[in-house]
């Protein structure tokens, strides 16, 4: 647990907007809309770079000469490296701050991209592919966990859930770059696809200085005069402002105090891998969550929809690509009406009906794939049809797993395990996405493409099962107060 910096217990940080004036009407989170935005667009380059490759790896086979196992492994491979990130981002987030780890991931992922544009062989490309890694595992890490430390009850579903929002952004932007540089000469194509994600970063990390420390950060530091200035900043009354710091200052004391030190062995990893019963469950909903909601194999979606497509008749690599677009573009759409219901509606009622969706639509195009594959290839029939389960797909997955899981976990991990138990739920949820973007060439090869999407329904049905019976309702909930939830 990091130490108050001395001299600045009651420092009151310069304001970076103007505060508003004494009995001024509730502002509704203007403010901190504005920092959750400025935090989650980081995570926009890593869906960019994530999904690039699902048309980018069609003309690098030709121009590098990639075989079907290189394809697969430079395409999953990210969400392996990612890990070497993911694990350290809570130990860094808690001495360098989130803001800081934030630059710093920004600084990663445009080395990384510059580094792809120029790659010339499967090694260089598989170098430039865990520097991308290194960044995005930052920023997977610490943007939730910064939207959820700055956001009020009121809204922290809506702020929390612009993570996801700018993930798919992100996305959509990569299927758009596919499409629209598809026609370039191969050995050309690829590589401004790659270069476009260069600039950006710099852009966003001049924007995150402007946002200011996370306060519960502040607070941990012994920084409360700091801490109150930006809670007045983000709250939507300066009463509730208060009241947040003063259950900021407790939360930060319990997880200071002495006997929990001596209990738990006096360690965040400590008190992570020997839980009390009640954050054994939370650690329980955590990592349950973050494997299903890649286990369902959205992924082999994300990643290969232009093979899934060519293997229902779609021959033209133009014509395949394009179809990713609409994925794309249903996906934002769809995890926006999902961080529009999460405060309206409540985390468990969106994931229920989210599990429920993508397990019947993915049998339903394991179906499409299977009676295509006894036509011998299908037509346009089986393409329409194939295109529109795609497309059910996506849209059920975002509205609940696309928009609550990153919400759901980042609020009830306690103060004191935040930053490291969300990095380790973030671990579990790129690892399971690399076993599943590395093996579906093989495994399609193996059992067929569409009993692939067979056994991933089969494991979200399980995953519906695994949200009905452990996971409580928390809309509504301060942070601090989550703990209740899981004591009894």
């Amino acid at each position: 647990m990091a130490q108050p910096a001395g001299g600045r217990a009651d420092a009151t940080e310069a304001p970076l907007l103007p505060s508003p004036a004494a009995g001024a009407a509730p502002r509704r989170n203007g403010f901190a809309f504005l920092c959750a935005t400025l935090a989650s667009m980081t995570t926009m380059l890593h869906g960019y770079n994530q999904t690039l490759m699902s048309g980018a790896q069609l003309f690098m086979r030709e121009d590098v000469g990639l075989s079907d196992t290189e394809v697969e492994v430079l395409a999953g491979s990210m969400n392996v490296f990612m890990l070497a990130s993911i694990l350290g981002a809570g130990w860094v987030a808690d001495r360098l701050g989130r803001r800081r780890t934030l630059v710093l991931a920004n600084a990663f992922l445009m080395a990384g991209a510059l580094a792809m544009s120029l790659g010339s062989t499967y090694p260089a490309l598989m170098a430039a592919r865990f520097v991308t890694s290194l960044g995005a595992g930052f920023a997977r890490v610490v943007a939730p966990v910064y939207n959820a430390e700055i956001s009020p009850a009121s809204s922290r579903g809506v702020l929390s859930s612009l993570v996801d929002i700018f993930i798919n952004v992100g996305m959509l932007l990569s299927y758009v770059s596919n499409y629209a540089f598809a026609g370039l000469p191969v050995h050309l194509g690829w590589r401004v696809m790659f270069a476009m994600g260069v600039l950006p970063p710099v852009f966003i990390a001049a924007g995150v200085f402007f946002m200011p420390e996370s306060p519960r950060w502040l607070a941990m530091r012994g920084r409360h005069g700091d801490a109150r200035a930006v809670l007045v900043r983000t709250s939507d009354t300066p009463a509730e402002a208060d009241l947040r710091l003063a259950e900021i200052k407790q939360a930060v004391a319990d997880a200071e105090a002495p006997q929990q030190a001596v209990s738990h062995g006096g360690g965040v990893w400590t008190e992570l891998l020997r839980p009390s019963p009640s954050v054994r469950r939370i650690l329980t909903c955590v990592l349950g969550l973050q494997f299903f909601v890649q286990a369902s194999g959205v992924d082999a979606i994300l990643l290969y929809s232009p093979l899934v497509f060519k293997a229902v008749g779609v021959a033209s690599n133009t014509a395949a690509i394009g179809a990713t677009v609409a994925i794309g573009a249903v996906k934002t759409c769809f995890i926006l009406v999902g961080m529009l219901l999460t405060d309206r509606v409540g985390r468990r009622p969106l994931l229920l009906a989210s599990t429920a969706g993508v397990a019947v639509t993915t049998a339903s195009l394991a179906l499409t794939l299977r009676l295509a594959a006894a036509a011998g290839g299908g037509g346009a029939a089986s393409a329409a049809a194939c295109l529109a389960s795609v497309l059910a797909v996506v849209a059920t997955y975002s509205v609940g797993y696309g928009s609550v899981v990153n919400t759901y976990s980042a609020e009830i991990l306690p103060l004191r395990l935040r930053a490291q138990g969300s990095g380790l739920g973030v671990a579990v949820n790129r690892l399971t996405c690399g076993v599943v973007g590395m093996t579906f060439i093989s495994l399609a090869g193996g059992i067929s493409m569409a009993g692939c999407f067979f056994l991933y329904a089969g494991v979200t049905t399980a995953a519906f099962v695994f949200v009905y019976a452990r996971l409580p309702e928390t809309r509504g909930r301060s942070l601090e107060d989550m703990g209740v939830l899981f004591d009894k």
